[in-house]
């Protein structure tokens, strides 16, 4: 610095030591100055590719934006000014040294950078610079001390020497201010940004970074949350790179290339594996043995990692918080050093009183910064884990779309729900602390580098103590880890058992099998909670390891400290500095065992996650739906067809040849092959051998039909758009006007999960009115007739599907049972064991006598007993048909060869019933088709009020009642909660009792009294801190293991009985996936977060207690700072908690709708890809997502 300072002096000590303290000029001209300038040139290169990257549009310019530049190009003209100052000097032979060229040269010049990314920035979109906000915070901080300076010597000298530089620097450090404050405001949004679209768009995206950093954009969320409960339309929308929109694709696109690379590893090695034995067996001849092991090589094959996929897909924005993660680290370390400098400060007599100002100033600011940095990092790690969350339910539900049968064997509903809600939020919990896997070593071996100096070699027995604790941790995780698959083994077959009881709850009811089935439940509960004592037992011995460790190191290093040599002395800055080195460590060594935990945890769902979306899918190409120019609607060549591809075939040898416009009916006895067909067809099934083409669009009515919960007309259309005249026509086709006038909404029904408030004809008939309406090329219908009465199926078969139905002249494959109408279609195709046994026309069999002879002959009294229903019906209900449609079905039976004779018999017997005066079912009917008609006709019917059926999930308002509170205390025991309580502040009394032993421990250097008393002290310091572990332990063993497991079978045993014992009508208004998240999400918090929150809560309320019990006795003075403080938090708290107590239930709310959607999804999903509607289902659950994350955003924000 000599050389470009020349004379002037750059650091002597003497400045610190004098009342008014002073920076030497060469510093202030060098230093100073250029620490923003190199902070801006570093940066620089980076954040200009990033925003060249990253262009969020075009940005007019404003008058702020001109006032910036402006005042940029002003700042270069006058660091520039005492450039030319400095050269005309030196043509004066005024020789200045050359730090009056340089500084003025590199200043104006960062400021020439300044002001170009303040236009560069507008051009891309930049609202608000937080590098330029830094940049200027730096310089006015830099300039704050020549500020000073040059008035403090102004007024020693009487005067000014260079007035020029003089009046440059303030005019400098004016325009520096200005620019810092201007940057505090943002610019206009964006051309075309989505801020302009959106009337309810985040404020997040147009805060400056002041705000970014301090969260300040929340506060009219949390003003509206405080003044009302917030409700759904309070929420802002979701940041558009958080929406599922851009998160799943993103994670499915790693996904695919993980899949790949899975892919082309194994057909490397398979190539491999090929050369090889090719080589051995012409070299060597090897036998069949060798040939069975390469295979068995083979075959053990790479998986594709989701770790990777979900690492490429969300690391790098994690990686930014891990960033401030280390610079928050980084910041603890300093506020011991303070500290150290604080004793000294109050030992030394003679320093100047500013040093103690000074130090507790940035004591402060060090500890702020630190809270900010410490809260961006959180904010980034729960942000990752919310599109992790989004991401896994996404792909999990794409995934369960197209699934083969034979995985669906092996991942169940209540397995895969439970992918969507627990284990994804394994990963949710795991990404808040995760950093700590690496910033816990960090801090240790930080910690223990200062407390070496402090202390010296004594630190290692610290050290050795916690080595001794690794092997103890590693195999407490191991069986944590064990025990935690185990649990999820028996929470999926709960949640499987307990979507069945849904599922079939009103045959349940009906059997009076309630009893049977809460003991199968409560047995599967038993063992699950067997499971998490098990895992309470080894986080209770963990705990208590792992929260003695900081004492049980600073008991162990102080007492070798000590007795090593007499003159080491532990006096108050060693013990203390040492002691917050201690507490410093402490957080990292009570994380370490809770991050492992989530990691053991989170690897057990990253596995199930791995083998579900590792699960075959089914072949898009298996069915060729080209529109070919042939013939044929529906070709089957040499189709041999199973539900697994290890299975035995279950269609073998399938030809079949559907022509344009044809009805094709297939028959055959119960169990051979009928419904696999249409699957088949659908492409459902594995397709091992032969060709299927279909040519054009696909309607499928499935035998068991699948209902939507929502409107009757929503579940016919389907998707589609709403035409009058054409939804008239099908419903009148598919005889559900009647129905229309019986339900008490019309069409706007709301249908129950499952079509459950529908009977099993009129959900069978909405199946087939869905098919209708899609104008479909091909229609599957797999025995449609079967669940409707039977004169509800002829009329159907007449209007709809046979021969002059509205769908003649469509292609038809009519799986059916019911004989009597297979006159009338063009070919029947007859199935046996799988095969096609003949296919013709109906005289064609016939005449063959062959397997469709047997068929008839077997069905005929079957079909017999249909008749008698039909003839009963036609003759009752003479208003719905028309007068000769008995006729005309008599004709039909003439026609027919088999067992005529019979069914005259039965005809002349029902004809004499109907005659019969006395028979209570033909009076039932008359007194029927009398009231039908004298009811209004449909036009003049008043339009009645449409009640919603599902009711929408009520959210409680205000704080949670003091009832929820006690309800859980009555579970756990009021006594035993009492007790509880009392160890609770007993352990913090104890840990606080150590702290004061500590400080009178210290107080024996002052009185030459350090080795005398030494084993008392150290006696009693280990007394104290083994006393605290032993409370630990029994707290956490009588919390965890024994009170709160005891609470979570209460409150789950009175959750089941209050389902089994609820009426049907509450089955019918609530959606199963809604009573899933109560059985899985809710019980799982019960679980294990509860516990755990309830333990952070209980600590740190007793430490508050006692910390403000032990300052107010040695420092009553305290108390008169304690009151207002108090106060203030107490407010502040009630405006926080007020939201985010709201926000937590919305987004509770939210969530069950994921999980019934996905729920009914799984159960239609053969339906939903035969209707080609996968994308618009996907995005349906996105939305469903979405909506629940914009509960969630906040609610992490408002916890900042």
């Amino acid at each position: 610095m000599e050389h470009l300072c020349g004379q002037l002096t750059f650091w002597p000590n003497l400045t610190l030591h004098s009342d008014r303290p002073d920076l030497p000029e060469c510093f202030q001209l060098s230093v100073l100055p250029w620490a923003p300038c190199i902070y801006l040139w570093a940066v620089s290169p980076l954040y200009i590719l990033y925003l060249k990257r990253n262009s969020r549009g075009y940005i007019m310019m404003s008058i702020l934006n001109r006032i910036k530049t402006v005042l940029g190009l002003i700042l270069w003209i006058v660091c520039w000014t005492d450039l030319f100052s400095s050269f005309h000097e030196m043509n004066q032979n005024q020789s200045k040294p050359p730090i009056y060229f340089v500084t003025p040269l590199i200043v104006g010049m960062t400021m020439l950078l300044a002001t170009f990314l303040i236009q560069f920035e507008r051009l891309k979109g930049v609202q608000s610079s937080g590098v330029l906000f830094i940049f200027w915070t730096i310089s006015v901080l830099c300039a704050i001390v020549p500020f000073r300076s040059k008035i403090m010597h102004a007024n020693q000298e009487n005067g000014v020497d260079d007035k020029l530089r003089f009046t440059t620097f303030y005019i400098y450090f004016g325009l520096t201010l200005l620019e810092l404050i201007l940057s505090c405001f943002n610019e206009k949004p964006p051309l075309f940004s989505s801020v302009a679209t959106d009337p309810n768009v985040c404020p997040e995206t147009t805060a400056g970074f002041l705000s970014k950093m301090t969260f300040w954009w929340f506060t009219s969320m949390a003003i509206k949350g405080y003044k009302s409960p917030l409700e759904n339309k309070d929420l802002w929308s979701l940041n558009k790179q958080d929406s599922s929109e851009l998160v799943v694709p993103n994670l499915l696109n790693e996904w695919e290339v993980e899949k790949s690379k899975a892919q082309s590893e194994q057909s490397v090695k398979e190539q491999a594996t090929f050369t090889k034995t090719g080589a051995e067996t012409n070299h060597v001849g090897g036998g069949p043995e060798e040939a069975e092991v390469l295979l068995s090589e083979r075959k053990e094959s790479r998986k594709p990692s989701f770790l990777w996929a979900l690492l490429r897909a969300f690391g790098p924005y994690f990686l930014i918080g891990s960033a401030f993660k280390l610079l928050q680290d980084l910041i603890t370390f300093v506020n011991p050093q303070l500290l150290r400098m604080l004793i000294d400060f109050t030992k030394d007599k003679h320093a100047p009183l500013w040093w103690g100002y000074a130090l507790a100033f940035l004591m402060f600011g060090t500890s702020l910064l630190q809270t900010l940095i410490l809260h961006q990092h959180f904010q980034y790690c729960f942000v990752t884990g919310m599109r992790l969350r989004s991401g896994i339910i996404g792909a999990i539900y794409r995934k369960s779309l197209v699934i083969t049968n034979e995985a669906k064997r092996s991942s169940t509903v209540g397995e895969v729900v439970n992918l969507m809600s627990v284990d994804a939020q394994r990963f949710m919990d795991l990404t808040t602390f995760l950093n700590m896997l690496w910033s816990a070593p960090l801090q240790i071996i930080l910690a223990l580098f200062f407390l070496w100096q402090n202390l010296g070699p004594s630190v290692l027995a610290g050290v050795a103590v916690m080595v001794l604790l690794i092997p103890f941790n590693a195999f407490i995780a191991m069986k944590t880890r064990t025990y935690q698959v185990e649990q999820m083994k028996y929470k999926d077959d709960r949640i499987k058992l307990m979507n069945e009881i849904l599922n079939g709850i009103k045959v349940l009811k009906l059997y009076a099998w309630e009893v049977s089935f809460k003991e199968k439940i409560l047995q599967i509960r038993q063992k699950e909670l067997n499971v998490l004592r098990k895992t309470a037992y080894l986080s209770a011995l963990s705990t208590m390891a792992w929260t003695s460790a900081p004492f049980l190191v600073a008991l162990t290093t102080f007492a070798v400290f000590v007795s090593v040599k007499k003159e080491n002395i532990l006096d108050a800055e060693r013990a203390f500095v040492s002691l917050s080195l201690f507490n410093i460590l402490r957080f990292p060594l009570n994380m370490l065992p809770q991050v492992i935990s989530s990691i053991v945890q989170a690897s057990v769902s990253l596995k199930r996650i791995q083998d579900f979306l590792s699960h075959p899918e089914l072949d898009p190409e298996s069915v060729d739906r080209r529109n070919n120019t042939s013939e044929y609607a529906v070709t089957v060549v040499n189709g041999k067809f199973a539900w697994a591809k290890q299975d035995q075939p279950t269609l073998d040898n399938i030809n079949v040849m559907v022509p344009q416009g044809s009805l094709l009916a297939v028959v055959g006895h119960v169990g051979c092959g009928k419904t696999s067909l249409v699957s088949a067809l659908l492409g459902e099934m594995e397709k091992l051998d032969g060709q299927i083409s279909i040519r054009g669009s696909v309607a499928y009515v499935p035998q068991q039909a699948w209902i939507q919960n929502c409107t009757l007309r929503d579940n016919i259309l389907f998707g589609r758009p709403y035409v009058e005249h054409k939804y008239r026509c099908v419903l009148e086709a598919c005889a559900l006007t009647p129905d229309l006038e019986v339900l008490p909404g019309g069409d706007q029904t709301e249908i129950g999960e499952k079509g459950i408030n529908l009977s099993g004809g009129q959900r069978q008939r909405v199946s087939l009115a869905r098919a209708l309406y899609s104008e479909s090329d091909v229609y599957l219908l797999d025995d449609p007739l079967s669940a409707v009465d039977a004169h509800v199926a002829k009329h159907i078969f007449d209007k709809v599907i046979g021969p002059e139905g509205v769908l003649k002249g469509k292609t038809r494959i009519l799986v059916t049972h019911g004989i009597s109408f297979l006159p009338q279609v063009d070919n029947i195709l007859v199935l046996v064991d799988g095969r096609v046994s003949e296919m013709g026309s109906y005289q064609e069999l016939l005449k063959q006598n062959g397997a469709f002879a047997e068929f008839l002959r077997n069905y005929s009294l079957e079909d017999i007993i249909e008749d008698d229903e039909v003839t009963l019906s036609l003759v009752d209900e003479e208003e719905d048909f028309p007068d000769d449609a008995l006729s005309n079905h008599a004709d039909m039976v003439d026609n027919e060869p088999v067992v005529n004779e019979a069914r005259r018999q039965f005809m002349r017997q029902i004809s004499i019933m109907s005659n019969d005066p006395e028979n209570p079912k033909k009076m039932s009917r008359r007194r029927r088709c009398s009231e039908r008609k004298h009811s209004e006709p449909p036009a003049e019917k008043k339009e009645q009020k449409v009640n919603k059926l599902i009711q929408a999930e009520t959210t409680e308002t205000g704080r949670v009642k003091f009832k929820v509170y006690w309800e859980y205390m009555k579970a756990v025991g009021p006594l035993l909660s009492l007790f509880i309580c009392f160890l609770y502040g007993c352990q913090s009394a104890a840990a606080i009792g150590a702290n004061f032993w500590l400080s009178e421990w210290t107080n024996d250097a002052e009185n030459n009294r350090t080795q005398e008393n030494m084993e008392m002290r150290v006696g009693v310091y280990a007394a104290l801190g083994i006393s605290q572990g032993a409370l630990i332990l029994a707290n956490c063993l009588l919390c965890r293991a024994y009170s709160m497991l005891k609470a979570a079978h209460a409150t789950h045993l009175h959750m089941l009985q209050a389902i089994l014992r609820a009426p049907q009508a509450f089955f019918e208004a609530t959606p199963s996936g809604r009573v899933l998240n109560r059985f899985s999400k809710d019980v799982d918090t019960i679980d294990t977060l509860i516990p755990e929150n309830i333990d952070i809560w209980m600590r740190t309320f007793w430490y508050t207690v006692n910390v403000l019990l032990v300052c107010s006795a040695l420092t009553p003075m305290f108390l008169i700072v304690i009151v207002p403080l108090m106060l203030f938090y107490w407010w502040v708290q009630r405006f926080y908690v007020a939201t985010s107590r709201q926000l937590k239930r919305l987004e509770s709310v939210s969530r069950s709708p994921i999980y019934s959607h996905f729920s009914e999804t799984i159960t239609g999903t053969s339906v939903i890809r035969a209707y080609g509607r996968n994308a618009a289902f996907v995005l349906l659950s996105d939305m469903k997502v979405d909506e629940n994350q914009k509960s969630y955003y906040p609610g992490i924000v408002s916890n900042r």
